[in-house]
């Protein structure tokens, strides 16, 4: 197929273009390019659109046949920076998005959702039939555009709400500022793992190359199986306390300590997650990696590039401050839209 994949040169983006690729779709990319310099420098041949995902037209779309929606303001220190603007990207352009992708008779699109939408619950396995408790803009915004999209669905368009686990796991645009990724790079430039609460909130979290791989599926299953469906991603031993994962790094990276934050409580945001459904609807589909396999990953590669903790704690690897940036040189307006000066309607990579 011909596939519209928004946020493609996002931290999941770049990793599913490839896998997309390799299963044999064509591509075309959309990205506003907030994160163009926060990567490893390489040439993409990924034809694309540099565009606003709010200022999309029909002509976008023309010629896609599925959609692959990831572009997002991507987590909650993002969402709170200003909650107006995740509702205004997360949902409403989303929304817009779709109600393009099916006037242009795109039958497919594929919504990256999140498992934070279950908010505080507690020590109970949540399914996708759970109750809904988002504690946070990012997670509200996922909830009201699943809700958008679902309205949307019909006999010739069929929303699929991807509702990934905590991402972790190498891309070139490596983000520090996910759960695990964050333990190793803590390890590994200060020798101290730093854990913020006091451990015992519960995370799933799942591999980006997994994240691209079960999009793949998605992507080619018969309607029946995908219809306007929600699965959650992630395998059902890969639900993980946070103290178990700052062990984990500590067994992975050579002489580091774990250290809890004095002031560090409970984090409300907690909750095991179910996998079930999306095993019972692929049940050829194998989880590849896990967290320890992750985390020597993640650590090999920080090493080998010579990381420092001015790396780690700057505007390369942590969304929240690459925007801030961009904020504070005037390049953004107050809409977090470039500048026209900055402005490029379209790229090929």
């Amino acid at each position: 197929m011909h596939v519209l994949v928004t946020g493609h040169n996002g931290y999941i983006g770049c990793v599913m273009v490839e896998v997309l690729r390799a299963a044999g779709h064509s591509i075309v990319g959309l990205d506003t390019g907030f994160f163009a310099d926060c990567g490893n420098s390489q040439h993409d041949e990924t034809a694309a659109i540099r565009k606003d995902i709010r200022d999309l037209t029909a002509d976008d779309l023309g010629g896609v046949e599925a959609v692959v929606h990831l572009a997002a303001l991507c987590n909650d220190p993002l969402g709170d920076l200003n909650p107006d603007w995740t509702i205004d990207i997360n949902q409403h352009a989303s929304r817009r998005l779709a109600e393009l992708s099916k006037a242009a008779g795109v039958t497919r699109f594929l919504y990256a959702s999140s498992c934070s939408m279950y908010g505080k619950a507690g020590e109970e396995m949540v399914d996708e039939n759970a109750p809904l408790r988002p504690l946070t803009p990012y997670a509200i915004s996922k909830v009201r555009a699943e809700e958008d999209l679902g309205k949307l669905a019909g006999e010739d368009f069929s929303p699929v709400f991807m509702r990934n686990a905590t991402a972790y796991g190498m891309s070139s645009r490596l983000r520090a500022d996910v759960v695990l990724n964050n333990l190793v790079c803590w390890a590994h430039t200060t020798g101290k793992i730093r854990v913020m609460s006091d451990g015992t909130p519960w995370r799933p979290i799942v591999h980006i190359r997994d994240i691209a791989r079960a999009f793949a599926a998605a992507l080619v299953a018969p309607r029946n199986v995908i219809h306007n469906e929600a699965f959650n991603i992630g395998a059902n031993e890969e639900n993980y306390q946070v103290r178990e994962l700052a062990d984990i790094v500590s067994e992975t990276v050579p002489g580091c300590v774990v250290e809890y934050a004095p002031d560090g409580g409970p984090d409300p945001r907690s909750y095991r997650v179910s996998f079930d459904k999306f095993q019972r609807a692929f049940p050829e589909f194998k989880f590849e990696w896990d967290a320890r396999r992750g985390a020597r990953e993640v650590y090999d590669a920080v090493r080998d590039a010579g990381l420092t903790f001015d790396d780690f704690q700057g505007r390369r690897y942590i969304r929240l401050n690459q925007l801030k940036h961009l904020l504070d040189s005037n390049l953004l307006d107050d809409t977090l839209r470039w500048r026209d000066s900055h402005r490029q309607t379209s790229i090929n990579g």
